[in-house]
C-alpha cells in the first residue's frame, strides 16, 4: 500500500507517522511519501525578495526542516519513503500529491478542533478527507486523562 504521510511539524502529526509505522510493523505493506506543505509566498514576500527562485529555496528548505522529526521516526523503524514538500493550499496540495503519486491511502494528524470551530474555519484533515477519492485516517491528538495522571 502506497500512503501519502501528510506533516506538518505538529506533535499531532508525529502522532500519525508513529500510527503510520504500527500499520507497517504490525504487517502492511507499506511506502511511505513523506509529504510537507508551505504556505504560499505572500506578495509583500515577492516583491521584497525580487527573485522567485530564492522563495522557492527557503521554501523547500523550510519543508525539508519540519519532515526532520519524521524522517528519523521512520528510519529508526526501517521503513522506506520518499519526500515531497509542495506549496500553496495545503488541502489542494495533498489532494494533488495523492493524484501524482498515485497513493492509496492518506495518513494524517488532526488538531481536535471543535465541530463549530470546524465547520466554520474549516481545517486541513476535514478538506482532506473529503476532497479525497482514496481511504483517509485521521490520527486525532490525544487529550490527557487528568484523573489518569493524578492516580
Amino acid at each position: 500500500m502506497k500512503m501519502l504521510l501528510a506533516v506538518d511539524g505538529s506533535d499531532v502529526s508525529l502522532g500519525a507517522v508513529r500510527f503510520a509505522i504500527q500499520l507497517a510493523k504490525g504487517g502492511l505493506d507499506t511506502r511511505v511519501i513523506l509529504a510537507n506543505v508551505q504556505e504560499a509566498a505572500t506578495l509583500y514576500e515577492l516583491v521584497v525578495a525580487h527573485d522567485p527562485a530564492v522563495l522557492e529555496q527557503v521554501s523547500a528548505a523550510a519543508g525539508a526542516s519540519t519532515l526532520h522529526s519524521a524522517e528519523v521516526l521512520l528510519k529508526e523503524a526501517g521503513i522506506d519513503y520518499e519526500c515531497e514538500v509542495a506549496s500553496g493550499d495545503a488541502a489542494h496540495a495533498i489532494i494533488d500529491m495523492v493524484d501524482r503519486f498515485e497513493c492509496d491511502a492518506v495518513v494524517m494528524g488532526a488538531r481536535g478542533a471543535s465541530a463549530l470551530r470546524s465547520a466554520l474555519l474549516g481545517s486541513v484533515s476535514n478538506e482532506v478527507l473529503h476532497a479525497s477519492s482514496v481511504p483517509v485516517i485521521i490520527v486525532k491528538a490525544v487529550v490527557p486523562d487528568p484523573e489518569a495522571e493524578a492516580g
